[in-house]
């Protein structure tokens, strides 16, 4: 009698005999494929890093020229004051002045003029558009003129200058822009035909 123990085990090695075992993976395939995806990753990290990078120096560029727009915007109100102050003493004002009276008047022109000087020195220049064509992108229309002297959409009058920083407007130009004039009825008569008038 054979032990059935035994029988197990031979069927079990017979079985096992029968089937194939599965191939063994390809080691340098396997690499490459690694190889592969980490190449892939690794480009990625470069163009990620590069345009940073790039974006980095242009917000770094910005913040030189533009930085200071807040403090520049406050001092246009100074810069404003003065010009001001400077209107309102007249050409006849002026020749009645004693020699103090002149000499404040010379001093506040010569702050003024510096503090446009630095003003231009850190990158913000003014702008007067008088006469130029009105553009919404730099000017404010504060009212239109009715005029014969320009054509319509122009800059009839400058109320308050205007201030860019680099390329940007920090404060547009407050302008009148010219506009036509409206015809009278009475000019608007004279432009018809009398046939047109007859009926």
């Amino acid at each position: 009698m054979t032990d059935p123990t035994a029988r197990q085990a031979e069927t079990v090695a017979a079985e096992t005999e029968n089937t194939v075992a599965p191939e063994a993976p390809d080691p340098v395939a396997e690499a490459r494929s690694e190889a592969a995806e980490f190449k892939d990753k690794l480009l990625r990290t470069l163009a990620e890093m590069e345009n940073l990078r790039k974006r980095t120096e242009r917000e770094v560029l910005d913040a030189r020229v533009y930085g200071i727009a807040g403090f520049a915007r406050d001092v246009l109100a100074v810069a404003d004051n003065m010009h001001r102050a400077l209107e309102a003493i007249g050409p006849e004002l002026r020749e009645a002045a004693d020699a103090k009276v002149k000499a404040l008047i010379e001093g506040v022109e010569l702050t003024e003029r510096e503090l446009l000087k630095t003003l231009e020195k850190n990158g913000v220049k003014k702008f007067s558009p008088q006469g130029e064509k009105f553009d919404p992108n730099v000017h404010q229309a504060m009212y239109e003129v009715p005029t014969s002297q320009q054509p319509p959409g122009q800059v009839a009058q400058v109320i308050q200058a205007g201030y860019m920083i680099g390329d940007r407007v920090l404060r547009p130009a407050l302008v009148a822009v010219s506009k036509a004039v409206p015809e009278s009825p009475a000019s608007a008569n004279e432009n018809l035909r009398p046939d047109d008038a007859a009926r």
